[in-house]
């Protein structure tokens, strides 16, 4: 394949996709803050680039091919791309999806139009499937990065970068099977050939960084990760040859920091971002990668379950030191609870969750354990709670559950 294939393909897009903005945003990365540029594909048709592939596959088929009807494996990216590029050539669609595929990913396909089969637990048990439809029923399988004319719909992304960010020196790009890492690294070498481009994968499925390092393509077994949408075995013979040509660096960043780069764009950017999307903001933001030169992160997808939304918020805020876990020992008299919850607030501390515990095993009679989830600032915010219940008799650490045996609590309760 080659640069022409790309240009191909953004003329046969015109019209159909978004040209998706480019957002600054701020990084804080441990030892310097960065700036980042953002290619905004979440704000993109059907909230993902996928759709630029499977939109310049269908492009190309003759009409007899297109009247068999398609059929495509995804997690739910591709999917919806291929429901969207069917109806657009009045064509049929069946979508295999895994049972681990979110909720929302799945509804908007069906209301795409698209016959959706839940099938296996994983992507390559559901690709097992979907080649079975093809022979079944005669359709047409579309790739979701092992076709040329997938790849070089994802191409078409760099294209617009080049126009849009013509001063950059580094792209961030996620990465699964590889088809947007590869489209996008051909176009960006082609038109900027000292640009830097840089995949990011989950390190729980790191299958491009493991090819690149055995010299051969090599599948990793299924594992559960936040960022769905690069939950792929490895790449194809194809893809993994395009980037050994034109990607300079792969490197994997793990759940704990994708979730905390997914707070931040909720909180900080108002972004919406799926797991896979915010793959290159983790990077920065966990030191996995420290740009050289003026950076940009493209965000592949927003297409987030609602229904897991709240759980990944929490557990970033968690891995940040926002949400803190507290165990006190108190007495079980009134007004233990009120000394607490004064101090905590005092020092600008939330008292979001509390469990007063009067029959923890080990405790006195008239001692009790207070368990606490507390929000903060930060770890300095919540050190200074402590320091503030040590100053006034009370001793709190970190722990979930942790029971304190602390010697000021039984006198308290001695003293009464």
């Amino acid at each position: 394949m080659a640069f022409a294939d790309v240009e191909e393909a953004a003329a046969a897009l015109a019209g159909h996709v978004r040209e998706t903005p480019v957002w600054p945003f701020r990084v804080s990365s441990p030892g310097l803050d960065t700036d980042l540029l953002l290619k905004c594909e979440h704000m993109q048709v059907t909230g993902s680039f996928k759709i630029r592939g499977a939109l310049n596959f269908v492009h190309n088929l003759d009409d007899a091919s297109a009247q068999r009807g398609l059929v495509a494996m995804s997690a739910g990216n591709h999917a919806q791309g291929v429901a969207l590029a069917a109806r657009s050539r009045g064509a049929s669609a069946t979508i295999v999806v895994p049972a681990t595929a979110p909720l929302a990913k799945i509804n908007a396909t069906r209301a795409l139009g698209a016959r959706v089969v839940i099938h296996g637990a994983s992507l390559e048990e559901a690709r097992a499937e979907a080649f079975a439809i093809a022979d079944r029923e005669g359709r047409i399988f579309v790739p979701p990065f092992d076709d040329d004319a997938v790849i070089a719909g994802q191409g078409t992304v760099g294209l617009e970068l080049v126009r849009q960010a013509p001063d950059v020196n580094e792209v961030l790009v996620p990465a699964g099977g590889g088809g947007l890492l590869a489209g996008v690294a051909l176009a960006l070498k082609h038109l900027r050939p000292g640009i830097r481009v840089i995949g990011v994968q989950s390190a729980a499925m790191d299958g491009i960084a493991r090819s690149l390092a055995a010299g051969k393509p090599v599948a990793v077994g299924a594992t559960r990760t936040i960022a769905d949408g690069v939950a792929v075995s490895g790449p194809s013979e194809r893809t993994f040859a395009l980037i050994q040509r034109y990607v300079d660096e792969v490197v994997t960043v793990p759940d704990e920091a994708i979730a905390q780069a997914i707070l931040a764009l909720v909180e900080r950017a108002k972004f919406v971002v799926e797991g896979a999307g915010a793959l290159g903001i983790a990077a920065v933001m966990s030191g996995r990668y420290r740009p050289k030169g003026k950076a940009l992160a493209v965000i592949s997808g927003g297409n987030i379950d609602i229904n897991l939304l709240g759980s990944m918020v929490r557990r970033g805020l968690v891995e940040a030191g926002r949400y803190q876990h507290l165990a006190v020992e108190v007495s079980d008299t009134p007004g233990e609870l009120a000394l607490v919850s004064s101090v905590i607030a005092e020092v600008g501390g939330n008292i979001l969750e509390v469990d007063h515990n009067r029959e923890a095993p080990g405790m006195p009679v008239g001692v009790a354990v207070l368990e606490l989830l507390l929000e903060v600032n930060g770890a300095e915010q919540f050190s200074d709670i402590l320091e503030a219940l040590r100053e006034r008799g009370l001793r709190g650490v970190p722990g979930s559950p942790a029971r304190l045996a602390t010697e000021s609590a039984r006198r308290r309760h001695e003293s009464r």
